[in-house]
């Protein structure tokens, strides 16, 4: 897997976001996918047994892969130019094919098959990262902190409460990981916990 050179950083993929998304709710979207990516590449680095530079090399990209994912698409909305026109840019601009071929798997309709562990990652965490944020924006407190799995398994059932997301996207993201789907929504919400404040929740 390629690790990032200097120029390819997290700080990089945020100012190439903020770049070409302006609206906060696909900013805020963009870093809760990422905080859920990442617990999931900290765990992966950690059953490799990755250590010192290599491993935060391997953890950054999944970090920028998750900021990333979605940046084309206040732009190119359609299903034939996201994620396409944006992971032409991301070539463009010399950033790993291992990312890019994440970003294209990402997209059901794309074709490409998600092989990689970062692949399944940003698969499963996209949606799931969505409803997440929505079961927080219902509660009284508007805080991820009052999310509970059982909660959300609930509102999963619930077909008409955030219509938009996709679940089974969701219940397929950790069929694919072959993780247990309470697991999966367990880790999600403790890493957003953790970026609750930029996430505004």
């Amino acid at each position: 897997m390629s690790s990032l050179d200097f120029f390819h950083n997290r700080e990089q993929a945020w100012k190439l976001l903020t770049e070409w998304t302006a609206g906060e709710s696909l900013r805020k979207h963009a870093l809760a996918v990422e905080a859920c990516v990442t617990a999931y590449g900290e765990a992966e680095a950690d059953r490799l047994g990755l250590a010192g530079e290599e491993r935060a090399a391997f953890i950054d990209l999944y970090a920028v892969t998750a900021l990333l994912h979605d940046f084309d698409y206040e732009r190119y909305p359609s299903l034939e130019e996201h994620p396409f026109v944006g992971v032409r840019e991301l070539e463009r601009l010399g950033w790993p094919e291992a990312m890019r071929t994440a970003i294209l798997g990402h997209a059901q309709y794309s074709g490409v098959p998600r092989k990689t562990h970062l692949a399944k990652a940003l698969f499963a965490c996209d949606e799931l990262a969505g409803f997440l944020t929505a079961c927080a924006l219902v509660k009284p407190s508007k805080a991820i902190a009052d999310v509970e799995v059982a909660g959300v398994r609930k509102k999963m059932k619930d077909k008409a409460f955030a219509k938009g997301v996709n679940r089974q996207d969701v219940i397929q993201g950790a069929q694919e990981l072959g993780v247990e789907l309470d697991e999966h929504v367990r880790l999600c919400i403790e890493a957003m916990k953790k970026r609750a404040g930029e996430l505004g929740l």
